[in-house]
């Protein structure tokens, strides 16, 4: 045996225990839901072929589409302004005049790390539906009346959008950061030398150059978005999976499955949620492609 090969083999050696448990963890799995998306079966008994008939029934179910609309909901009012928040952010925490940086980059990175229990527990006590509740309280201000946050329809989207937006901020906030000061300095140097003020040097160096950070932003976030599951599980409590205000994909499909024992109808909401994942990370993609790039003239 050649030295090449063995240094092949020992290569592949190397890696095999990632692709192992990929396979047993990552790839079964989604093969086994996809053979499972055209059978009937309640997880204990014998499996039966019914062919399309379980994406018949969920594309047949309102309730579907109901979790389809809500989770395109949240997902746009939870993570559409924690981007644009997020760059914000990052670009004055890069900026050389502000002072404690470190400080607030830590503190901006905080609830990423916190426990979902915790987070769920605070903003529970904050959308409690009593009068005296901090959220109450606030819109009380302006005149507005107590809002169910929990059981009425824009009430709970709006409290888990808010919920998603303050966890997620500051993990994009650091992306963000990282992608500024891979930025060199001599390009704010020869705008400013050129005349150009703060706004036009975001708009026109800034922006351009974080484009693949964006890119991974924006697909991370859309797949996440459509993922939704923990926030609005923990904040509902025992009424989540009974209630349809702000009911996500895959809350029905989990539903289905340990709920109703109907994992056949609940594999194929999976696929179907895998297709609509797909869908939206590539128009996303697409969208965010052309930022900071110029058409030709003439072309």
């Amino acid at each position: 045996m050649s030295e090449k090969t063995k240094d092949m083999i020992s290569g592949y050696l190397y890696v095999a225990p990632f692709f192992i448990v990929f396979g047993i963890i990552g790839l079964y799995p989604a093969a086994f839901s996809i053979v499972l998306a055209f059978q009937e079966w309640n997880g204990l008994g014998e499996m039966e072929f019914v062919g399309l008939s379980n994406f018949t029934v969920v594309l047949q179910d309102p309730l579907f589409w109901k979790s389809l609309y809500n989770t395109i909901i949240i997902g746009l009012m939870g993570t559409a302004p924690q981007l644009i928040v997020g760059i914000v952010l990052a670009y004055f925490l890069n900026l050389a005049v502000i002072r404690f940086t470190n400080f607030f980059r830590v503190t901006i990175f905080m609830p990423y790390i916190t426990s979902m229990v915790a987070v769920a527990l605070v903003f529970g006590v904050f959308f409690s539906s009593n009068e005296t509740a901090l959220a109450n309280y606030v819109i009380g201000l302006f005149g507005a009346d107590p809002v169910s946050w929990k059981t009425s329809e824009w009430g709970a989207k709006i409290a888990i959008a808010l919920m998603v937006f303050w966890r997620w901020v500051g993990y994009n906030t650091i992306i963000y950061l990282a992608g500024l000061q891979s930025i060199s300095k001599d390009l704010y140097e020869a705008a400013t030398i050129d005349g150009a003020n703060k706004v036009e040097q975001f708009i026109y160096i800034t922006i351009p150059l974080l484009k693949p950070f964006i890119l991974l932003t924006v697909f991370m976030s859309t797949v996440g978005a459509l993922q939704l599951f923990a926030e609005p599980t923990v904040f509902l409590g025992s009424s989540a999976f009974s209630r349809d205000e702000a009911m996500t994909v895959v809350m029905y499909l989990y539903r289905d499955a340990f709920n109703l024992g109907s994992f056949g109808t609940a594999s194929a909401t999976a696929v179907l949620l895998l297709i609509i994942i797909i869908g939206a990370a590539a128009i996303n993609t697409w969208l965010t492609s052309g930022l900071g790039s110029k058409k030709k003239r003439g072309v």
